[in-house]
């Protein structure tokens, strides 16, 4: 456990929140357009949204040593490659390895980790190792712009590089050791009877409410996402200076971690499907809130503060939706494909946010939509029912 929440801080301060920090430095440097190079950075994002599907199904076969210790190798090649690239078309290339690495190392695999070695006990171990991830950017945006400082970008990301290389790869080789749960497991729908997980993946993709699931949950985390991700241009738009509104985007950061530690509480008291619905919802009120509220600053980011709380639990929501409904059987292959389309959404939610500002008039106006968007993915998980699950 402390060594999956080493490795998760270090992979995702270096492999995702590191290029905020230098891509202003990366466009005076090559002369890029900041569209140009973030449109790199999000073709990473979207990669590992479609290898997460793959890294599911080879963590269900092989274990998460294996996988993990290799995403962490391939991290470190990727890293080396942007620091090398000498043209744009090689600088997206590396970003696309980047991204399977990310599939490899961020969040999604160390769920499918914890969640089969932890069993009954896995939300206080998620919450564990999202508390820690959450620290991410505090550790690394300043290590990341003290080196930017010393040495430019790209020998910054030679520095990564190694420090991914020290750190990472061997916690991963040395501590992701715990026996690794076999093929076929007691079905305690089928009276005890051992299930194939194979089969059992097959069956739960084929389902009408894995899709519903998937597809109600994709739509409210872009709806959410794209509304923390665009705070800023929101706040200034309201009167707010640069500064006060880049301060109430980071307090919104700092919401989401707050946010985890009332998950337990949540999952004692609901079921999966009230949960979900509730989480969603609450999602919904914050964002158009958000596009509404016209007041105090300090209460505009007030409410900033609690849209990233909805955010942090609806992190823990997304890792235990699987397995609250269909168990921990095959959770790797069932969970990859579960994940993608949210973390694609993930992915184009800060330009998508934008669009959709653009297209309703303004910041207030796209909130509007936003906020419509996530309470109809809320309306769609109730159509999901909670499952008896593989154990």
């Amino acid at each position: 456990m402390i060594a999956l929440c080493v490795t998760e801080i270090t992979s995702w301060g270096i492999l995702y929140y590191a290029f905020p920090v230098v891509v202003a430095e990366v466009t005076r440097d090559t002369g890029w357009a900041t569209a140009t190079a973030m449109a790199a950075f999000s073709t990473g994002a979207i990669t590992s949204a479609l290898a997460g599907v793959v890294v599911g199904r080879l963590i269900d076969a092989h274990g998460p040593r294996p996988v993990m210790t290799g995403g962490a190798v391939l991290g470190v090649v990727a890293l080396l490659a942007i620091a090398a690239a000498p043209n744009l078309p090689l600088f997206f290339a590396a970003w696309v390895l980047a991204g399977a690495a990310q599939a490899a190392l961020l969040y999604p695999p160390a769920f499918i980790a914890i969640t089969r070695w932890y069993g009954p006990d896995r939300v206080r171990a998620l919450t564990t190792v999202t508390l820690a991830g959450g620290f991410a950017s505090t550790v690394f945006a300043p290590i990341t712009a003290v080196l930017l400082e010393q040495f430019g970008w790209r020998a910054t990301y030679l520095v990564l590089a190694g420090i991914l290389a020290v750190i990472v790869v061997p916690l991963h080789a040395i501590f992701l050791t715990p026996p690794w749960p076999g093929r076929h497991v007691a079905d305690p729908a089928a009276d005890g009877a051992p299930v194939d997980g194979a089969e059992h993946a097959r069956r739960v993709l084929r389902g009408r409410g894995f899709a519903i699931l998937a597809g109600g949950m994709a739509a409210g985390a872009f709806g959410m996402y794209a509304a923390t991700v665009n705070l800023v241009p929101l706040f200034t738009s309201r009167g707010m200076s640069t500064q006060l509104a880049a301060l109430g985007l980071g307090l919104c950061g700092a919401g989401q971690v707050l946010g985890r530690i009332f998950y337990g509480v949540l999952t004692r008291r609901t079921s999966p499907r009230g949960r979900t619905f509730l989480v969603v919802a609450a999602g919904g009120v914050t964002v158009v809130t958000l596009g509404l509220y016209v007041g105090p600053a300090v209460l505009m980011i007030a409410v900033a503060v609690v849209a990233g709380m909805v955010r942090g639990i609806y992190t823990l929501l997304q890792a235990t939706a699987v397995a609250d409904r269909w168990g921990t059987v095959a959770f790797g292959r069932i969970n990859g494909v579960f994940t993608a389309p949210i973390q694609a959404v993930t992915a184009l939610a800060p330009a998508g946010g934008a669009l959709f500002a653009e297209l309703a008039g303004g910041y207030p106006s796209g909130y509007t939509l936003l906020a419509l968007l996530t309470f109809a993915g809320a309306t769609a998980t109730l159509l999901v029912r909670d499952h008896p699950a593989p154990a």
